[in-house]
């Protein structure tokens, strides 16, 4: 419920507030329920205080089934830097002391262009480039009569702007009972008090301005801003939502002026369809290759965090637009992690905003994971438009589970097919891990992204088709475009038909890490196979990690891998994981003894140090496999569990 941050926010508690600021660096929220205005509100006041003054650069959110819209929508914003604290600007006392001391620090600096600690300048600051004229005293009174949709992404801001001044739907007429001359006064007057209050004393005459005039206009906009306390929200709000609206529009019409119809081919040619557009506006030809969302430009942001996780927490469309446009300009993340948010469509919202973010040359986002149960997009369409938008990835991590349920819409028509015939740039991905839900391998597509990504070190496939041809186009696409390839992996991957493909790869000397995770290497294979195994392993001495779980290897099969470590190997292997292979207590002791007996014979501590045996048949004979788990103990470290074979394999019968 989180009604505890009321008595940490208590005055009592202040230093356990100021210690928490300095020392605390992540935040994780589970299993949260909804919660009252007066507790939201304390909420963003601490996560003011350890977010945007503090050191938080890690916000996590797990097992939320049921989100309020309302807490979650907070939660980003404040994650994002991005806060609008409404009436309490108004009280000093409502306050943190660091942002009293700056807006102290502002007052008695009145000429000096410093932007309110949280009023709308900050949000977008205006033009410093001279006198207002009176065209743009014109646009400033005709901005609130445009469209909602004439603001590209601000839908979640108007919502909060109806709800903060209800009579907003006429901005001209914010104060009750004024007429429409009066409120073109009152607006002018709230202009010359803003820009003045910037430091930049733009006035609606010309002219410069004396050291009376602007004490008498610091003097008018005191005076005013008692008479008009009550409406300082709605002003701020009304600067908030608007006055950005004007230079984008401004700027696209100067764009469409000298491109004339190159922006129109710019727009048709956008990487994300017109379904995107539909949901959002363009922001204008000259950056039309972002459809749907509209970077937050100038945006001035308090202090955000580094790392967004959010896990088992279903967005909405409206939320995920909300967040598509935190993440246009959220150029201090790094890393964002969304798993099981049941995206669906709504992830092209998510997608414009990546794209949106990575044109600003100062982003820090190295790290993507898109994790859910259905693949609305393929997952080598999604890998081709992230790394062709965002080319400074270091890791990507795309997992689904199912194809998308839903019909009539194709790849091509979601991202656009024309991403998929460009030349992906060079990327500096370093790893790449792709669950498909139960998809054949597209090597043509695959090749792209490998040819892009030269540094790549680690490749993981999971759960993909593989055909016999695609095989052997992967392993020469390996070995020609990823020198660097350090770690290999393949699970749920059915390799029982490709033994030599998978002796090419145990012999590659670049590679330190291999993993066969339930890959069924020994389904009709020959008696051969496992010899061959164990020879290519022994003359490979680049090898550290061989990962085998899920294979069927049994007793007998794991006593002939100690063979590894005999006396004539050059295996450098350290980690052999063998975990649920059917092994039994019997098998696992004699494995024990011949490692003991190698270890005799080459009269060194071999280089063996960690082996992986969970999930096997060891509760058949408790004693003898804790005998053998003690002999291994004393040559490796060994990781074990307790794990009931005979109620696995029951709850196993059950949902046959």
């Amino acid at each position: 419920m989180l009604e505890e941050v009321l008595e940490l926010m208590a005055k009592h508690n202040h230093r356990v507030l100021d210690n928490l600021t300095v020392s605390l660096r992540s935040l994780t929220f589970h299993h949260l329920l909804s919660t009252s205005p007066s507790t939201r509100q304390q909420l963003s006041l601490f996560l003011h205080r350890v977010i945007h003054h503090g050191a938080v650069n890690r916000l996590s959110m797990y097992s939320w089934p049921d989100p309020d819209s309302e807490l979650l929508v907070l939660l980003l914003k404040m994650s994002a830097g991005v806060w609008h604290p409404g009436k309490m600007l108004t009280s000093q006392e409502s306050l943190c002391h660091m942002c009293r001391e700056k807006s102290v620090d502002w007052s008695q600096k009145p000429d000096q262009k410093h932007n309110p600690l949280l009023g709308s300048s900050q949000l977008f600051p205006k033009s410093t480039a001279g006198p207002c004229s009176d065209e743009d005293v014109r646009n400033k009174k005709e901005l609130p009569n445009m469209s909602q949709e004439s603001v590209p992404g601000f839908e979640n801001a108007v919502e909060h702007a109806r709800t903060s001044c209800k009579s907003l739907e006429n901005p001209m007429n914010c104060r009750p009972g004024s007429s429409p001359s009066q409120s073109s006064m009152q607006n002018i007057t709230s202009l010359e008090s803003c820009n003045a209050k910037e430091g930049s004393l733009r006035t609606v005459q010309a002219g410069p301005s004396s050291g009376k005039s602007q004490k008498r206009l610091r003097a008018k906009h005191r005076s005013c801003q008692r008479h008009n306390k009550a409406t300082t929200e709605s002003e701020d709000l009304y600067d908030f939502l608007f006055a950005v609206a004007r230079e984008e529009r401004e700027k696209a019409l100067f764009s469409q002026r000298s491109s004339g119809e190159e922006g129109q081919n710019l727009a048709s040619d956008s990487p994300l369809s017109a379904e995107a557009a539909s949901t959002t506006t363009m922001i204008g030809p000259d950056e039309a290759q972002l459809t749907g969302i509209t970077a937050l430009k100038s945006i001035g942001h308090f202090r955000s965090v580094s790392t967004l996780e959010v896990f088992s927490v279903p967005l909405t469309k409206n939320t995920c637009q909300m967040l598509g446009n935190l993440l246009s300009s959220w150029v201090s993340l790094e890393k964002l992690v969304l798993t099981l948010n049941g995206l669906g469509p709504n992830i092209v919202s998510i997608l414009s905003g990546l794209q949106a973010l990575s044109r600003h040359r100062n982003y820090s986002l190295r790290v993507v994971c898109i994790s859910d149960t259905f693949a609305y997009v393929p997952c080598m369409n999604l890998v081709h438009f992230l790394l062709s938008t965002v080319p400074l990835l270091q890791m990507l991590l795309v997992n689904f589970d199912l194809s998308n349920p839903m019909e009539g819409n194709r790849p091509e028509e979601i991202l656009g097919s024309a991403f998929l015939e460009e030349e992906i740039p060079e990327s500096h991905l370093e790893h790449l891990e792709m669950r498909f839900p139960r998809e054949p391998l597209h090597t043509s597509l695959l090749l792209p992204v490998l040819k892009a990504s030269k540094p790549l070190q680690s490749l993981s496939l999971d759960s993909v088709a593989i055909s016999h041809p695609e095989v052997g186009l992967l392993l020469q696409a390996l070995k020609e475009y990823s020198p660097n390839l350090k770690s290999l992996s393949f699970h749920d991957v059915n390799l029982s038909g490709h033994s030599k493909e998978v002796l090419f790869l145990l012999q590659d000397p670049i590679l330190q890490e291999i993993t066969f995770s339930f890959c069924r290497l020994f389904e009709n294979s020959t008696a051969e196979f496992l010899p061959e195994i164990i020879n290519t392993v022994k003359k490979n001495s680049s090898l550290k990690s061989l990962k085998l779980p899920g294979n069927r290897l049994g007793n007998h099969r794991l006593v002939a891998l100690a063979d590894i470590f005999s006396e004539d190997s050059s295996s450098s292997i350290c980690n052999l994981d063998v975990s649920s292979n059917c092994i039994k207590p019997d098998g696992l002791l004699e494995f024990a003894k011949k490692l003991e007996s190698y270890v005799i014979q080459r009269s060194e501590q071999i280089k063996f140090t960690k082996l992986c045996l969970t999930q096997n048949w060891l509760d058949h004979d408790p004693i003898m496999a804790q005998e053998a788990l003690q002999r291994l103990k004393a040559m490796c470290s060994v990781v074990s569990d307790t794990w009931a074979s005979s109620q696995a394999f029951a709850d196993y019968s059950s949902v046959m």
